[in-house]
């Protein structure tokens, strides 16, 4: 049994240890929010956040996690929305979709880091992080909007 702490509650999982964290959150524990992409940790898809941390679970041993895990589905709830996935909406980053768990995951752990990104900083966070619609103006967009609403 391998113990994760996942969106703030504790889960014991029966799983072979070098299983992707990716499926015990899918298949094990019913988080189908966090999405399978290349499944070789390059297109960000599968991010979640692991003590804050913005990490590829398609690539990480169910085994090997050590910390809280955050999935899209603990940042923010349909009736309390997290500002980052406000400004999504606000600023219609989404068209397919697919991307946009582990993009709003990615732009939550750099706003942790940094309150006050430039492009730069943006660009580079979200250098892994794939968009087949192309939406990363808008995605930078939304990521400084929600950088101010935090500053206050």
């Amino acid at each position: 049994m391998i113990r994760l702490i996942v969106d703030g509650a504790e889960h014991l999982v029966d799983v072979d240890e070098q299983m992707p964290l990716l499926w015990a959150l899918r298949d094990e524990l019913g988080l189908t929010g966090t999405k399978y992409g290349c499944g070789i940790g390059i297109c960000g898809s599968c991010s979640v956040l692991v003590d804050g941390v913005a990490m590829r679970s398609c690539s990480i041993p169910v085994g090997d996690v050590a910390g809280e895990v955050t999935t899209i589905e603990g940042i923010g709830s349909p009736a309390t929305l997290h500002v980052v996935q406000e400004e999504w909406i606000r600023h219609q980053v989404a068209q397919c979709g697919y991307c946009q768990p582990g993009q709003i995951i990615t732009a939550v752990a750099l706003l942790g880091e940094n309150g006050s990104p430039s492009d730069a900083d943006i660009n580079d966070a979200f250098s892994g992080n794939l968009c087949r619609c192309g939406t990363y103006p808008r995605i930078r967009q939304a990521v400084k909007a929600a950088a101010a609403r935090l500053r206050g």
